[in-house]
């Protein structure tokens, strides 16, 4: 086997770290800086918190929070033209949050707009800002891998992907996280568990990554239920970050899979939460995929605790249970059919995913996989 592990960046760890962002922006050689936050986190005093830090560091601090949901092109292209006058990203919050910090580091180091660079059109500008990427939600792994993600002008989802997006450093903070909602905490985990497997187990798995792909299944699946029924706890708290952290860098060197060519094209007709999309493609696609029978399969299920891939299915849909997951789609779903859903999962910025799959997608599959999806009941 052959096989290349990316660059992984320089992640630091532990209690009260966010701490550190404005002295490690300095020591970066910062003197402008461009905040990224989460509006809620913004509005709680953290933003006023940093502001006093950074100017402690003689380093000059905007802060931009003009999103919400699923980065969408505007606020993209607004966190852009504010990036543009800075030495400096810092993404601080959720996926949106560091996926538009990156795209902003990179894209403002050129003429262009985001739009020139999806689907990686163009090769990136390459010399980007430096970027400080703070995640709050145990989920995307976007703070270790090459991937942005945004919502384009027609809805649908675009990547930009280049090593030029990846962070100089990751700054990992359990305390960021005890805030975030049970639900939120449960569709976030899962989708950091489908990133470490599917890394794990496409066709693109390799052992450079399974390495960071089981250790984060180990550490999800062992702490994701404690952590949303005890929100308090710093210990699952910490294993999650790190779980998806580590799930993050998987996925940077493997990719993902079928789970997220039905994410990305759930997507695609309406607004519904990443991790619940995928969460939701997970359990309806891994029946069939386990009766692929893989070793990189086995050893999947190994890093769960289990004996045999078969027990998969099972184990996934318990943990659902117990995370109280409540399979259903958004009511805006209720003007779309299995036909509508199938036709984004053959979109072309799907198909990568789709390819990836250990078992090869057939548009029966995609079919089948869509009308189980739309099935699902709508909630209010």
């Amino acid at each position: 086997m052959q096989f290349t592990t990316s660059f992984v960046p320089e992640i630091r760890f532990g209690e009260g770290v966010h701490d550190t962002i404005a002295a490690s922006a300095h020591a970066l050689g910062a003197r402008s800086v461009l905040v990224v936050i989460d509006g809620f986190l913004a509005a709680s005093g953290l933003g006023e918190r940093l502001a006093a830090r950074f100017a402690a560091e003689g380093v000059a601090a905007d802060f931009f929070s003009g999103f919400a949901g699923e980065p969408k092109l505007d606020a993209v292209e607004a966190a852009t033209a504010a990036a543009r006058s800075r030495d400096l990203v810092v993404g601080l919050g959720g996926g949106s949050a560091l996926d538009i910090a990156k795209i902003a580091a990179c894209v403002a180091a050129g003429a262009e707009g985001p739009m020139h660079y999806a689907l990686a059109a163009n090769p990136l500008p390459k010399a980007p800002l430096k970027k400080i990427l703070v995640p709050t939600t145990a989920g995307t792994g976007s703070e270790t891998s090459a991937t942005t993600i945004f919502t384009g002008p027609e809805g649908r989802k675009l990547w930009i992907w280049g090593p030029e997006t990846k962070t100089d450093l990751v700054l990992l903070d359990p305390g960021l996280t005890v805030t975030l909602p049970p639900n939120l905490t449960a569709w976030c985990g899962l989708d950091a568990f489908v990133h470490a497997f599917e890394a794990a187990t496409n066709r693109n798995a390799h052992a450079g990554a399974a390495l960071y792909a089981h250790a984060a299944l180990g550490l999800l699946a062992d702490a994701l239920e404690t952590a949303v029924n005890n929100p308090m706890d710093s210990n699952a708290r910490g294993k999650m970050l790190l779980g998806a952290c580590y799930a993050g860098i998987a996925i940077d060197n493997c990719g993902t899979a079928i789970a997220h060519t039905i994410s990305h094209a759930l997507a695609g007709l309406a607004p519904v939460h990443h991790g619940l999309a995928t969460a939701l493609g997970f359990e309806a696609t891994l029946g069939w995929l386990v009766e692929a029978d893989t070793a990189d399969l086995a050893a999947a299920a190994r890093a769960c605790g289990l004996q045999d891939p078969a027990m998969l299915p099972g184990f996934v849909a318990d943990l659902m249970d117990r995370c109280g997951i409540v399979r259903a789609l958004p009511a805006a779903f209720s003007a779309f059919t299995a036909e509508d859903l199938a036709r984004e999962m053959r979109a072309p910025e799907n198909q990568p995913m789709r390819r990836s799959t250990i078992r090869t997608v057939t548009d029966a599959d995609i079919d089948a996989f869509a009308a189980s999806m739309m099935a699902l009941p709508r909630t209010l």
